[in-house]
């Protein structure tokens, strides 16, 4: 991949870095409020970083916090880059590619998904086991200067076990359930149909969202030890007669905050870096 394109805003993020960090995390739709819950050392709002693209959605800050908890040092992403507000996937990428810069050992990606099983309610974490590239096969590849072929060998890397022995430690040690399922990438902007829908649950697919799967492969290209949890927030279209919101998404995720919260801090606990 090329990063020559993105110089100045490496180089203004390296410049202005307080550590070297340990764990960078990207925070989903309505689950930016975790940074309050760590202490900040220095906070670069997105708008100074030369060419970074401006976020669009509510409940996505556009903030970059270095910031500490416990003995680990973090990198945290309030609010991430979607392909659905206009912005080229390579663009999309940014924060991988700062937490790669920055030498972050690890990746811990957050989401709000739609809940497409039977199994998955709103309210529900979601351990990704499993996701889809179909809809970005070739945006991938080409974001990362790779083949096509290149993007499935970094696809194999995933999931990375001992990554996700550690989260599901980590939930057994605060009493907190976690789901593990399969995420179907959508590139939105709209919520995907009744009958997309029918179409990921026949393809066996838990939750539908639109964003972290590009984020994982990118981590993965790069190195990075990456992990992904959803936090269900609304069934998906047709599982039920309500009418999909932004709203329902960031109101879902304000409600089971503080369980996110502690199950992350206890993730961060038991990472070795």
């Amino acid at each position: 991949m090329n990063l020559n394109i993105f110089e100045d805003s490496i180089n203004y993020v390296i410049k202005n870095a307080p550590f070297t960090p340990d764990i960078a995390l990207i925070l989903g739709s309505g689950l930016g409020g975790f940074s309050k819950s760590v202490e900040i050392v220095k906070t670069i709002p997105t708008t100074d970083i030369p060419k970074y693209p401006p976020s669009t959605v509510v409940g996505h800050d556009g903030k970059i916090h270095f910031a500490k908890s416990g003995d680990k040092k973090l990198l945290l992403f309030d609010g991430r880059i979607h392909l659905y507000e206009g912005y080229p996937l390579v663009k999309c990428l940014l924060p991988v590619i700062f937490a790669y810069k920055l030498k972050a050992k690890y990746l811990l990606i957050t989401n709000a998904a739609g809940g497409v099983s039977k199994t998955l309610s709103p309210g529900d974490l979601m351990l990704i086991n499993s996701f889809s590239t179909l809809n970005i096969k070739k945006e991938i590849a080409q974001a990362l200067g790779i083949s096509l072929f290149d993007r499935v060998n970094a696809i194999r890397k995933f999931p990375d076990e001992s990554f996700h022995n550690v989260i599901r430690s980590a939930a057994g040690k605060e009493s907190i359930t976690i789901k593990e399922g399969s995420y179907f990438f959508s590139k939105g902007p709209s919520y995907e149909t009744p009958a997309e829908v029918r179409m990921a649950a026949i393809l066996g697919f838990d939750a539908v969202g639109m964003s972290t799967a590009h984020e994982l492969i990118a981590a993965m290209r790069f190195g990075i030890k990456a992990a992904s949890i959803s936090c269900i927030t609304n069934y998906a279209a047709g599982i039920t007669t309500q009418k999909l919101s932004h709203t329902e998404v960031t109101e879902t995720a304000d409600r089971v905050k503080s369980e996110f919260e502690k199950l992350i801090k206890r993730i961060i606990f038991e990472l070795s870096v």
